[in-house]
Parts: C-alpha cells; structure tokens; sequence
C-alpha cells in the first residue's frame, strides 16, 4: 500500500517533538521487546527542542501521516545517523530506505565523507541492504551490558 504512495520528506517542527518520540518508542516495541526494555530505551529516544535544532533531522510522511525519521549528526569530515525509525506498519515499504538515502545525501552536502551507526540487532539486514558495512559493536546507551551491530557508511562525494 505505502509503495504506491509518494513519501515526503521535511523537516519536524517544535510541535512534534511528543509525536516524533512516540513514533520512536513505538518503531522500536515493533520487534517485541517487553515493557521494562522500553522504559529503559526511553531517554534514548526522546526527541526535545534542543536535538531538532542541533542536529539535521527529517521525517517522511505519506498523506499527512508521520511514518518515520531519520536523524544525522554531523563533524565533517564524519558523521553519525542517531536515528532511523519507521512506523511499524510501514516497514518493509520503502520508507526507511528513503530517510537513509537523505541521510546520505545531507552528508555529502555537509562535506561528510562516512558516517557510522549503531543499529538495531533486528535491522541488520536493512543496512547490509542499503550499502553500510558492520564494522563491529557498540554498547547500549539503554541498556548495560547489551551490544548493538556498529555499521560504516561510506559516502561518495561528488567531484
């Protein structure tokens, strides 16, 4: 249903930020962790005022409807994609590949030659899909003791 559709990226608003947080939360329950681990991820996943404004943030919408975001830090000549979340019915159609291909974009715009990201053990296969290469781990900001698959993006810069 959502191939069909036309994604729109834009940047979020203030107004969002409890919406943009939610769709966090929510994206990350999609791969059934328990109540405890989400209370856990909480922090991470917040979205404020101050990130939005520090931070090179996008959403993706179809028909007015928020389903997902992508967020990319950036210190040329590297960069780090913070978050990349999509509405639980929506993945597996298009949407995520979309804010990765923005993120890729945004960063070579900022003079960015590679980003790293800490993935999701379930999205593995997405961003072995989307070109990144797992270069190790990194512990949880969430969770101690558990270990995320550490992903490299090189981005071609144009001449």
């Amino acid at each position: 249903m959502w191939g069909l559709r036309i994604v729109i990226l834009r940047p979020p608003i203030s107004s969002e930020c409890e919406s943009l947080t939610a769709l966090c939360l929510s994206s990350k329950a999609y791969w059934g962790y328990d109540s405890a681990f989400m209370e856990a991820c909480k922090d991470e996943l917040t979205l404020t005022d101050t990130i939005l404004q520090t931070s090179e943030l996008i959403v993706a919408e179809v028909d007015g409807v928020i389903l997902g975001l992508a967020q990319l830090d950036v210190s040329p000549p590297v960069g780090v994609l913070e978050k990349l979340f999509v509405d639980g019915g929506a993945i597996g159609k298009g949407v995520g590949k979309h804010l990765f291909l923005w993120a890729v974009a945004r960063a070579s715009e900022l003079g960015i030659n590679q980003f790293t990201l800490d993935g999701d053990p379930n999205a593995v296969p997405f961003y072995l899909h989307m070109g990144a290469i797992q270069i190790g781990s990194s512990p949880s900001g969430s969770i101690p003791g558990r270990l995320l698959p550490k992903f490299q993006y090189d981005v071609v810069l144009p001449d």
